[in-house]
C-alpha cells in the first residue's frame, strides 16, 4: 500500500475534518465523530498526522491549534472554525451535533456530572498515565522515583474509576456519554503503561463494555490500523511473542523494584 502523502494543509470543504493520530487523545475525537455517523449519519474526513514528524508544528497546523497537539477539527460548514483539545472537541461536537443527546446530557447536574469527569481526566489521567509512559518506556535511563510516582499515580487514578463504576456501568448517569469516552483510550492502553487492569474489575467491565462497540471499534483505527499498544493487543503480543514477552517482564521488574526502593503502597482514592 502506498504512504499517504504527507499533509501540507487542509483537504475538505464542508463537514469535519479531524486532525490527528492514532493515541489515547486522538482517539477521543475518532470514537466521538464514528458514534455521530452511525446515530447521525454525520460523515468526516480525517488526516493522519505523523507527530514523530512534527507535522504538528508547521505553521499550517499550528494556525488551526496553537498548542501545536493533535487532534484538531476543523468544522467547515461554521466558516472554518478549529477547535483544539480533546476535551473541548467533545463539547463542540455534542453541543452541536448531538440533537437527541445521546452521547450527552440536558440534566443540568449530569451536564456538570459529565464536565467534572472530563476535567479529572484532563488534569489527571492523561497526564500523569503520559508521564507514566515517559519514564517507563522512552527516557534513555532508568529513573526509579520517576517510575514509581507515576505508574503508581495512574494505578491510583484507575482505582478512582473502579470505585466509580461499582454499582453502575458508566460514568454518569448509568449511561454512555463523553465523560466515558474520554477516559476510554488512557484505560485502553492501561497495560502498557504498566498497570495491570485486571486488579480493578469494574473498570475492566468497564473497558471491554465500551471496546465492544462498532463505532469504538472504528474509531481506534482512525488514522490508521493496528496502533499495537491497546490492552488486547497488548496482552496478545505477551501470549505469541516469547522475545516481547521476556522484555516485559524484565519491564514489570524494574516497577516493581523502583514502587519496593520508595516504599510505594496502593491506596485510591
Amino acid at each position: 500500500m502506498a504512504e499517504a502523502p504527507r499533509p501540507t494543509g487542509l483537504i475538505a470543504n464542508k463537514g469535519i475534518e479531524l486532525l490527528t493520530a492514532g493515541t489515547p487523545n486522538g482517539w477521543k475525537a475518532s470514537i466521538l465523530l464514528e458514534e455521530l455517523k452511525e446515530a447521525y449519519g454525520k460523515d468526516y474526513t480525517f488526516q493522519a498526522i505523523n507527530i514523530g514528524l512534527n507535522i504538528q508544528k508547521e505553521p499550517w497546523f499550528t494556525k488551526l491549534g496553537p498548542n501545536g497537539r493533535i487532534p484538531v477539527i476543523v468544522d467547515h460548514d461554521q466558516g472554518g472554525f478549529a477547535v483544539m483539545e480533546g476535551a473541548a472537541i467533545l463539547a463542540y461536537l455534542t453541543r452541536h451535533y448531538d440533537p437527541e443527546h445521546k452521547f450527552s446530557f440536558t440534566d443540568p447536574l449530569d451536564i456538570s456530572r459529565a464536565e467534572q469527569w472530563i476535567a479529572w481526566q484532563t488534569g489527571g489521567l492523561g497526564p500523569m498515565q503520559g508521564q507514566a509512559n515517559h519514564f517507563n518506556r522512552f527516557t534513555k535511563e532508568k529513573i526509579a522515583y520517576g517510575m514509581q510516582r507515576y505508574t503508581g499515580e495512574t494505578e491510583r487514578l484507575a482505582g478512582v474509576l473502579d470505585i466509580q463504576l461499582k454499582n453502575q456501568k458508566y460514568l454518569v448517569g448509568n449511561k454512555y456519554s463523553i465523560a466515558d469516552i474520554a477516559s476510554y483510550g488512557w484505560v485502553n492502553i492501561l497495560q502498557f503503561s504498566g498497570v495491570d487492569i485486571d486488579q480493578f474489575p469494574n473498570l475492566k467491565a468497564w473497558w471491554q463494555r465500551i471496546s465492544e462497540r462498532p463505532a469504538v471499534k472504528k474509531g481506534v483505527e482512525i488514522p490508521t490500523k493496528g496502533a499495537g499498544f491497546d490492552n488486547a493487543t497488548y496482552t496478545q503480543r505477551l501470549k505469541d511473542d516469547p522475545e516481547y514477552a521476556a522484555k516485559e517482564k524484565e519491564q514489570k521488574e524494574l516497577i516493581d523494584a523502583a514502587k519496593k526502593q520508595y516504599g510505594y503502597k496502593f491506596a485510591s482514592p
